[in-house]
């Protein structure tokens, strides 16, 4: 089902922006990793509204709640069920938009296909159902660390302010230290200008969030339709406003010749087989090669806006439509965190899959 992702490592997640709650369910995590609230709580903590000046003012705190799974701070190996419930909600802030289409939402796209939608925030389609991945990838995570696996998302480019720095140059312990989540001090500062120009304009602006999951151990992957590389784009292109992923040398790679472009292999002091190159992006044939994976995520501009604008309503009829209420002038500093745990989940469960594609003492 679409509510569902991953094979061995599974999740289903629930819920609408303005319901009752919205939760995740993992099926499939191994008995016996440890693992706190506080753990997954500090990264929701991450992705929570109203955390700065650039993002929506709508104030949640978004504590979670685990029901099943975990026992004396360990799992069981059973189904672990989360839910967050949701508390600040201003769903009179839609009612004028109950039988509008709001450009480049999914209002047309959800009544075309169920022929009912919720209107309040865009119910399952709001990025609100994003906190539910964020909280299973806090446990995916925590499965990778286990396994020396780490992984960075962090802002590259927000309008036409890029970072230029390749990720090896970069401090990915200070991706935190400002609130637009760029390594780079003096590029952050920048980049803040953008948002806020576009929010002092009633106006929005999208960028590219950049991850980089370095430790990550030679096999991992399927080589024919569920390609690593694939998997990553298909869990970063489900993410809300995500228009483009490209790995490894990506577009650019178009203008290379092959004898420029090949990663030569060699074997390093330790004994270890290494590329002297990685345009291949740490994936060669749809399988991790022992480097580092990296990649990019271009996100649109958030398509609610403060400005009048034409659309049309479910009977047909022009209209004429500005938006109401809380909403983020660029999503890029909470696009992070899930960026984060949308690879965490997919790593995790190419874990457990590796595991089961040779017969070992």
């Amino acid at each position: 089902m679409s509510n569902s992702y991953g094979k061995l490592f599974r999740i289903t997640t629930f819920g609408e922006s303005h319901g009752v709650a919205v939760g995740v369910i993992i099926d499939g995590c191994p008995a016996g990793l440890e693992i706190s609230q506080e753990e997954i709580q500090q990264a929701l903590d991450r992705r929570r509204p109203g955390q700065s000046d650039i993002t929506t003012p709508r104030q949640e705190e978004d504590k979670v709640q685990l029901l099943s799974g975990l026992f004396k701070g360990r799992t069981t190996g059973t189904p672990i069920a989360m839910m967050v419930y949701n508390k600040d909600q201003h769903s009179h802030d839609y009612s004028h938009m109950a039988h509008a289409f709001r450009p480049s939402h999914a209002d047309y796209t959800y009544t075309a296909k169920y022929g009912v939608r919720d209107y309040r925030g865009g119910g399952r389609s709001s990025a609100r159902e994003t906190v539910a991945r964020v909280a299973a990838g806090a446990v995916a995570a925590k499965l990778l660390q286990q396994h020396g696996i780490s992984i960075h998302a962090y802002v590259s480019q927000v309008g036409k302010v890029k970072l230029r720095k390749h990720y090896s140059k970069l401090d990915l312990g200070k991706i935190d230290a400002n609130k637009v989540r760029c390594p780079d001090g003096k590029v952050a500062a920048r980049m803040i200008g953008v948002v806020e120009e576009a929010r002092n304009s009633l106006d929005t602006v999208g960028g590219v969030v950049s991850c980089v999951i370095q430790g990550v151990p030679a096999g991992l992957g399927e080589p024919v339709f569920d390609k690593l590389h694939a998997e990553l784009g298909k869990a970063m292109l489900s993410i809300n406003a995500v228009k483009g992923f490209e790995y490894g040398s990506g577009f650019e790679g178009v203008q290379m010749r092959g004898a420029v472009h090949n990663d030569q292999f060699y074997t390093d002091e330790e004994g270890n087989i290494r590329t002297r190159t990685n345009f291949s992006g740490g994936i060669q044939g749809g399988i991790s090669n022992g480097q580092d994976i990296y990649f990019n995520v271009a996100f649109k501009p958030v398509a609610t806006i403060l400005q009048p604008q034409q659309t049309i309503n479910d009977a047909g009829e022009d209209i004429t439509l500005q938006g109401r209420g809380r909403h983020d002038p660029c999503v890029l500093p909470r696009a992070v965190p899930i960026v984060d745990a949308m690879a965490a989940l997919v790593l995790a469960d190419f874990l457990l899959r590796r595991q089961a594609n040779r017969l070992e003492k």
